[in-house]
């Protein structure tokens, strides 16, 4: 964060520019759901035919998106839900809020504050550590408490509510998501004469672990949906800036193994800018996954940092270093397939640029084989499309001894949605 008044001095003119651009950005995302361009976006073709079977205990953790407060969200030409709280509930739910930050100061105590006299200012920095901590004392104190990574407290709340939802019954709960930045988001799902909404509070600190609410606010919601496996997905009736249609938490609990092995071998894998996790493949068609575009995610999964380009050109040397030691691979197949430039001694760098909503792969088991290999058992999340069981993936993974590990096979099975479609 830079100071507001220098920044608007020396750069006033391009900041004009920025905020140009992201506004002109925020409404074409607006209208992604409602308006698709069938030209530009794929869309799966939804394989189950009852969406609409739910179970009374189906269970679900959040993964970190931070939900937009609309009380504090340029909404454009979105209307102001009418809340189906009474005012003083309101109130009281944002007494609530403030309450259970009060109850988490001794943690917040030693926070340093950027710029505290701005609207920009934050905690300068909130550990991993921090976060779980909060979630924990929420969690003991009697609260629904949940974080990106971290399982859900007092999940069983959260299905009770449920099953009233789903019995005709009103019923209220409130879900503490506690941000990676360290502010606190309290929203809380109303059901009431048949309608449903969110009315969420943000609450953010000052120096000294000093809570203060940041904003509140109410949103409509179209559908609420609690799945086998365990994710509550909710969609807005209407999307608010920077926000999803669609969001989500996994209540149910999920293994420490299983968010370990995710982490190291799955997360930031892609479903749909490479071959590797939709295409069934193993060291006698490997070739078939080879491409430019997925050095990057394996170089970070293979070094646990981002891929930095410099000139446009991978040294030889690293690029193919990197790709036969994570999969069964020879140099000849890399420099075949991968675009090596033998003039030059290296690979050209192909951008993966970012898509919107994802489909995202997590581990719900694995199997430990006699010869050291790990099979993981992985589904494929697709909250855009309202599935947490999309595909399942079945990944053979060589550790060694070193830490570093290779990819040895891929096997995918199609469910609730059509595999993703890879262009060249």
């Amino acid at each position: 964060m830079e100071d507001v008044k220098w920044l608007l001095k020396r750069y006033g003119s391009f900041i004009v520019l920025i905020v140009v651009l992201v506004i002109t950005g925020s409404i074409a995302l607006g209208k992604r759901d409602t308006e698709r361009n069938t030209e530009e976006v794929w869309e799966p073709l939804v394989v189950i035919e009852n969406t609409e079977a739910v179970k009374e205990n189906e269970s679900v953790e959040c993964f970190g998106e931070e939900f937009p407060n609309p009380a504090e969200t340029p909404i454009g030409e979105m209307s102001e839900p009418v809340s189906i709280l009474t005012a003083e509930e309101e109130q009281g739910l944002q007494d609530e809020a403030m309450s259970a930050a009060e109850q988490c100061m001794e943690l917040y105590k030693e926070i340093e504050i950027a710029y505290p006299e701005t609207e920009y200012s934050g905690i300068e920095s909130f550990s991993d550590k921090q976060r779980k901590d909060v979630v924990k004392l929420l969690g003991e104190r009697g609260f629904v408490s949940v974080s990106d990574d971290i399982n859900m407290e007092n999940y069983q709340k959260m299905e009770e509510f449920y099953s009233a939802y789903i019995s005709g019954r009103d019923a209220m709960i409130t879900v503490f998501d506690v941000r990676r930045e360290g502010n606190i988001g309290a929203r809380t799902f109303i059901h009431r004469n048949g309608k449903i909404q969110s009315f969420y509070v943000s609450v953010g600190w000052r120096e000294g672990g000093i809570p203060e609410i940041k904003g509140f606010g109410s949103n409509d919601l179209e559908e609420i949906r609690l799945t086998e496996k365990g994710y509550f997905i909710y969609t807005n009736t209407e999307t608010i800036a920077h926000g999803n249609l669609r969001e989500y938490y996994r209540v149910k609990p999920l293994s420490d193994e299983c968010r370990e092995l995710t982490r190291k071998y799955i997360y930031g894998l892609s479903f749909v800018n490479y071959n590797m996790l939709v295409t069934n493949w193993d060291a006698d068609n490997v070739e078939e996954i080879l491409m430019p575009r997925m050095f990057e995610d394996i170089y970070r999964i293979y070094t646990n940092e981002p891929f930095r380009a410099e000139g446009g050109l991978i040294p030889a040397e690293i690029y193919e270093r990197v790709m036969t030691t994570c999969f069964p691979v020879s140099v000849e197949q890399v420099r075949e397939y991968c675009g090596y430039h033998a003039d030059a001694g290296g690979y050209e760098y192909e951008m993966i640029f970012a898509r919107q909503f994802p489909p995202f792969g997590e581990v719900v088991d694995y199997k430990q084989g006699a010869d050291g290999t790990i099979i993981l058992y992985v589904d494929g999340v697709w909250i855009d499309y309202n599935s947490d069981y999309a595909f399942t993936n079945q990944i053979v993974v060589q550790p060694f001894p070193d830490g570093t590990f290779r990819y040895l096979s891929n096997t995918i099975a199609q469910k609730e949605l059509e595999l993703p479609q890879i262009g060249k």
